[in-house]
């Protein structure tokens, strides 16, 4: 496990004396207590584990619920997440439509344990949408390009990444 990281399940734990919210997924709490900020109940997070993010809720700036995240789908070439698989429409969970929203688009509020879609409804209602049982091909760059456009992002793949693990910059 990388240093810093924690890996976080879903099963409710009740740590002694925390400030997170008792939800079992692992949230910090964004409130500085003063304790020691190398405690991971202090602090947010900066790395958390897939599984304790699908479920989460998506709303908007304007507070309008927008659904919830599905899945979370890793492009493994590069090692970066590349999109949330998001609910949206239906009823109970019947007649969802998913849609496939760039994670740039998205930010992670960890005080509420719900995601935030720089989108408006409208946005989202016009988006590709796909139903769950014919996905995309998540790979295509044409179709990646269109969904990236559709929320103002520049397609990740397009975006320089810096390596930390390239260190020969620092060898004499």
């Amino acid at each position: 496990m990388l240093p810093g990281a924690q890996h976080i399940t879903n099963k409710p734990e009740k740590p002694e004396k925390s400030t997170a919210p008792d939800d079992g997924k692992g949230y910090a709490s964004s409130e500085d207590s003063g304790k020691n900020p190398r405690n991971q109940e202090n602090r947010k997070r900066r790395v958390l584990g897939a599984g304790t993010l699908t479920g989460d809720r998506v709303r908007n700036q304007a507070g309008d619920d927008l659904g919830k995240i599905e899945e979370i789908m890793i492009d493994l070439e590069n090692g970066r997440v590349a999109y949330a698989v998001l609910s949206f429409g239906g009823f109970l969970g019947i007649g969802d439509k998913l849609f496939m929203v760039p994670w740039g688009a998205m930010k992670v509020d960890q005080t509420t344990h719900e995601f935030v879609l720089d989108a408006r409804r409208e946005q989202l209602e016009q988006a590709p949408g796909f139903d769950k049982n014919n996905w995309p091909d998540m790979a295509d760059a044409d179709y990646g390009r269109e969904i990236h456009s559709h929320y103002g992002q520049q397609p990740y793949w397009e975006v320089t990444m810096v390596d930390f693990r390239d260190d020969t910059a620092n060898r004499a």
